[in-house]
């Protein structure tokens, strides 16, 4: 066998190893798997990183309703019923609260006169602030929402520009640094959110500002062999709390002074209040009346 002819055959040969070798590496090399730096692709990673990216924003409105709910709606609620029913209200509730004690008065001098021991009026008071420290506590807090109603009801109003603004502000400061979206945030993040919170409450649009400058959206882990685990625990911890938020929605909704709403939208319904809280008044001071005559003849 002469040169040129083992030439050929080791050519040939050749050929047929790398056609071999070709077919062997589409047969083994994964059709997803990129020529530069063998990154494998995960079919539905994108579309599961898309969803939980919805669900954030999602989540993110969902707050900001609550919240609306909670901070303005309610507060502007409360402020208009205390405003129109709320002295009233407080009336009926005080002379409730001194009809209770003094029928109690009567219980307590008459288990003394029973036992014939001394009745001392000062002894009987002190038992009483104990027995009634509850209903003062809330006589206490009917003030306060009245204070903050009053306080309110001066309170410089926005624009409906700025209002606009310190929602859309709000929005993107939630979305950034909500520890229920964002669960890694620092102890300073949350800090900085706390004080977003208090600034969304007062209608606070300049430090609103001053925080959105801050901020920006908190990132979706990037593509590697665990971010599909990552997202998918992310999309089912997001499910629950968007039920939740949901959830609280709707029970603040079924509560005062959101329920107050409907009454206060209708005069009929408003002067209807009102006149069932004078009602209520007038039979709690002609009970005071009674029980303050039983005293008297008790004590003489």
């Amino acid at each position: 066998m002469d040169d040129n002819e083992i030439k050929k055959r080791l050519a040939s040969r050749a050929a047929e190893y790398m056609m071999f070798k070709d077919d062997e590496e589409d047969t083994e090399a994964p059709s997803d798997t990129s020529s530069a730096g063998n990154v494998i692709v995960f079919p539905d990673f994108e579309k599961l990183k898309n969803e939980v990216e919805k669900m954030r924003t999602e989540l993110s409105m969902l707050l900001l309703e609550r919240d609306e709910l909670q901070f303005v709606i309610c507060k502007n609620i409360e402020t208009e019923y205390m405003l129109n029913l709320g002295s009233i209200e407080y009336k009926a509730y005080e002379a409730q609260c001194t009809a209770l004690r003094l029928k109690r008065k009567i219980e307590l001098i008459q288990a003394k006169k029973n036992r014939q021991e001394k009745v001392i009026i000062s002894a009987i008071e002190e038992v009483l602030d104990n027995e009634f420290a509850e209903y003062q506590k809330q006589l206490d807090e009917q003030i306060n929402k009245m204070n903050d109603a009053l306080k309110r009801s001066k309170a410089e109003v926005l624009t409906d520009e700025e209002n606009k603004e310190l929602k859309k502000l709000y929005r993107k400061i939630v979305k950034a640094l909500h520890p229920d979206i964002n669960p890694d945030v620092s102890e300073a993040q949350v800090n900085l959110f706390d004080n977003a919170v208090q600034a969304y409450k007062n209608g606070d649009l300049g430090t609103l500002r001053i925080i959105g400058e801050m901020v920006g959206n908190s990132p979706l882990p990037e593509q590697h062999k665990d971010a599909l685990t990552q997202l998918s625990e992310e999309k089912d911890r997001l499910q629950n709390l968007l039920k939740a938020i949901r959830d609280s929605i709707e029970e603040i909704k079924s509560e005062y002074p959101y329920t107050m709403k409907e009454i206060l939208e209708d005069k009929e319904k408003t002067e209807q209040k009102k006149q069932e809280l004078e009602s209520i008044l007038s039979q709690y001071t002609e009970l005071i009346s009674i029980y303050q005559a039983k005293i008297e003849e008790m004590m003489r």
